[in-house]
C-alpha cells in the first residue's frame, strides 16, 4: 500500500513538473477602454503618478499604504514606491518613456510578497473626441511564475484590476473635461 502511494506522488510531481516546464517563457496582459475626453487629458492621468490615486485600484485596497515620490513630477525619470498591506505588497514605478498623448512606458519593479519586474505601457489614440487606451504588463515567467500560472493565469490575476481602473480613469478624465463646461 505504502509502495502505491508513493508512486502516485512521484507520478503527481513528475505531472506537475511538465505542466510547469509547459508554461509560456513570457506573459502579456492587455485591456483596452474607449473615454470621452482628449487624449492629452488621459495621458496626464497616467504621467503624472500624483493622480494615480484618483484612478489606481490598487489605491482603495490600502487606504494607509505608505507613498514615496522622487524625480520630476511627471514624464521620463518620475519614481512611485509605495509599501503597504498584503493586498497591495510593496514596489516601485519608474516612467522610462514618455510620449505626450501617445506613450507612457514604465518599469514595474514588485519587492514584495513575491519579487518581479515588468514593463507597463499606456498607449493613447485619439479617435475624434474620443481617446482608445491601452494598458499593457509584459514580462518573463521565471519557476515560481511558471509555477503559479498552472493554477491561475497571469491575465485573471490583474486584468480585472485593470480593468477597473481604466474604469475609473474614465471617470476622473471625463470629469475633467466636464467640469469646465459646468460654469
Amino acid at each position: 500500500m505504502l509502495k502505491k502511494v508513493l508512486i502516485g506522488l512521484g507520478l503527481l510531481v513528475v505531472v506537475l513538473a511538465v505542466m510547469i516546464a509547459l508554461q509560456p517563457p513570457t506573459y502579456r496582459v492587455n485591456r483596452t477602454i474607449t473615454i470621452s475626453a482628449p487624449a492629452s487629458v488621459v495621458f496626464d492621468q497616467v504621467n503624472d503618478f500624483h493622480k494615480w490615486e484618483g484612478w489606481s485600484p490598487w489605491a482603495k485596497l490600502d487606504p494607509a499604504m505608505k507613498l514615496t515620490y522622487e524625480g520630476p513630477a511627471s514624464g521620463v525619470g518620475a519614481k512611485y514606491e509605495w509599501s503597504g498591506n498584503n493586498d497591495v505588497g510593496q514596489g516601485r514605478m519608474t516612467i522610462l518613456e514618455s510620449r505626450p498623448g501617445d506613450l507612457v512606458r514604465i518599469k514595474l519593479e514588485f519587492l514584495k510578497p513575491i519579487a518581479s519586474v515588468s514593463d507597463t505601457e499606456f498607449s493613447f489614440k485619439s479617435e475624434g473626441n474620443q481617446t482608445a487606451v491601452v494598458w499593457s504588463m509584459a514580462g518573463e515567467n521565471d519557476l515560481m511564475s511558471k509555477a503559479m500560472q498552472v493554477f491561475v493565469s497571469m491575465d485573471k490575476m490583474v486584468g480585472g484590476d485593470f480593468e477597473k481602473g481604466l474604469a475609473a480613469m474614465k471617470t476622473v478624465s471625463e470629469a475633467a473635461v466636464a467640469a469646465p463646461n459646468k460654469k
